[in-house]
């Protein structure tokens, strides 16, 4: 987390509680899916307008701690 905060988050109120990228919708999941299917982040980001740059980029190094 380079800021302290998270970028991911979890509501059960949200998609019933599958981590999401804070003000979105969008599964944190689907950014490691994106990747590991060969995807480039500006696919992903294309595809997923709703989450910023910087999210998705902070949610790697979140998430690279988390999953092999």
């Amino acid at each position: 987390m380079a800021n302290g905060v998270s970028v991911i988050h979890s509501d059960p109120d949200i998609l019933s509680g599958i981590p999401v990228f804070v003000g979105t919708r969008v599964p944190a999941r689907t950014l490691l899916d994106y990747i590991e299917g060969g995807h480039t982040l500006d696919d992903f980001l294309d595809d997923f307008p709703t989450v910023s740059r910087e999210q998705a980029r902070q949610a790697l190094e979140e998430l690279g701690d988390n999953y092999p």
